[in-house]
């Protein structure tokens, strides 16, 4: 079975898609994570993104990987969990994830670590793009503010600040390019279910997951 889980930064995806894997016992994916850790290893060789053919070699040397779980993500063997979450990571992962070669590279992994499992994806074009014929589809969204703050306390469990100020607008500005971007934008599936998470804890919202799953 497949379950897509989108929606923009801060709405609740990763955590939710998390617990619902969790109580379903299915393998979860965070495609976003792939996306922040091939842009980490992008801005590690000081590579010019317009460069098609040094970004497909670095694509064609990587090795991404996933613990079972789905919380822990490897590059070359290497835990960069903590790392990819950064400011300078934040503000550069949508600029890499709009690059096609990187976006088609990673969504054929998607599909293929999927296949034959039962699994969670999370992400911007999981109904869109990646999985359109998905069992279950999710579109998430909050408030920017709620999403601020999600975001801020986030930084925080890796060792960084951020003004609340400062991340709505990094948020409003990410948001603008995954909206806009010609490669797989950021959108709703027509046939997801909208979830507004903006006052609801992450257990109100995987209940009301499980409970369409169940049905």
């Amino acid at each position: 079975m497949i379950i897509a889980i989108d929606g923009p930064a801060g709405s609740g995806k990763t955590t939710t898609a998390r617990s619902v894997a969790n109580r379903l016992d299915f393998l979860h994916i965070n495609t976003g994570a792939m996306y922040r850790a091939i842009t980490l290893k992008i801005l590690r060789e000081n590579l010019d993104i317009t460069n098609g053919v040094h970004i497909k070699k670095i694509l064609d040397e990587t090795v991404l990987e996933i613990d079972q779980h789905g919380t822990s993500i490897f590059l070359d063997g290497e835990n960069v969990t903590r790392e990819i979450v950064s400011k300078e990571i934040n503000e550069k992962v949508s600029e890499i994830s709009n690059i096609v070669t990187v976006r088609e590279r990673l969504v054929d992994f998607q599909r293929k670590i999927s296949n034959n499992r039962d699994v969670v994806l999370e992400g911007r074009d999981i109904g869109t793009v990646v999985f359109p014929l998905a069992d279950f589809k999710f579109y998430l969204y909050a408030d920017i503010k709620t999403r601020a703050r999600r975001r801020q306390e986030e930084l925080k469990k890796y060792g960084e600040y951020g003004k609340i100020d400062d991340i709505i607008n990094t948020l409003n500005a990410r948001d603008e390019k995954d909206f806009s971007r010609s490669n797989s934008p950021l959108k709703k599936a027509y046939d997801a279910i909208e979830l507004d998470t903006t006052s609801l804890s992450i257990d109100e919202q995987v209940d009301f997951i499980i409970s369409k799953v169940n049905k």
